[in-house]
């Protein structure tokens, strides 16, 4: 099964992965499992970062290695994600939490995340 992770999700699982439970850390270490990592993710730690409301992380410095470590999968913002995107009804104003849900939506892709707002879209969102 594909799954996408929120940047939280993808954080814990580096990090902190008791902060997933076990359902979500099972699903993300299974094998069996594609994970899928949006742009999104590094691009929303960077902005955190250099506002400084998040202390530097080595996966910034070092992302596609970090990741590729993991075997998580890389996908690209197809111009479909975009539109479908600033097509969502305005429930929620964040843009990466926007393009998160159209990618998690386009894709057909569960996204593992903690943040609610999602179900408001539609989106086939585990935790």
């Amino acid at each position: 099964m594909k799954l996408l992770l929120d940047t939280h999700t993808a954080l814990w699982a580096l990090d902190d992965p008791e902060r997933l439970g076990s359902f979500g850390r099972s699903l993300i270490e299974s094998p069996e499992n594609e994970i899928l990592i949006s742009p999104v993710v590094p691009w929303e730690i960077a902005i955190k970062i250099g506002r400084g409301k998040m202390a530097p992380h080595a996966l910034v410095s070092d992302f596609l290695a970090v990741m590729q470590r993991q075997n998580f999968a890389f996908i690209q913002v197809h111009p479909l994600h975009t539109i479908r995107a600033g097509l969502l009804p305005l429930h929620h104003r964040d843009p990466f939490d926007r393009l998160l849900a159209a990618q998690s939506l386009e894709l057909e892709a569960p996204l593992i995340s903690i943040d609610k707002i999602f179900d408001h879209y539609g989106v086939n969102r585990i935790w």
